[in-house]
């Protein structure tokens, strides 16, 4: 079995991924080959919660210039996790 932070790579804070928090949908970045399961499995085990479905998306990367030469961003997978509704609230700005 993979390590749940592998898996988990990090949160998406952005305006409209702080929007959803109110409604208990979290968003973060995750390992592209991890399925939803895991992705569940990982996200209870490192915030302690109950998480409710999760929903995954694949980001292609943009073709990116320096000058003459030409390549591509990373691709990125992210999913959105909504907890249940008697779990507790994930604290991403605890130390701010």
């Amino acid at each position: 079995m993979k390590d749940p932070r592998d898996i988990i790579k990090r949160p998406v804070i952005t305006e409209a991924s702080a929007d959803l928090m109110a409604e208990k949908k979290y968003t973060f970045e995750v390992d592209p080959r991890a399925n939803k399961t895991e992705i569940k499995v990982a996200v209870e085990l490192i915030f302690g919660v109950e998480v409710d479905k999760v929903n995954t998306l694949n980001k292609k990367g943009k073709f990116r210039r320096m000058g003459r030469h030409g390549g591509y961003r990373p691709d990125r997978k992210k999913a959105v996790v909504t907890l249940t509704p008697d779990s507790k609230e994930l604290d991403f700005f605890e130390g701010v």
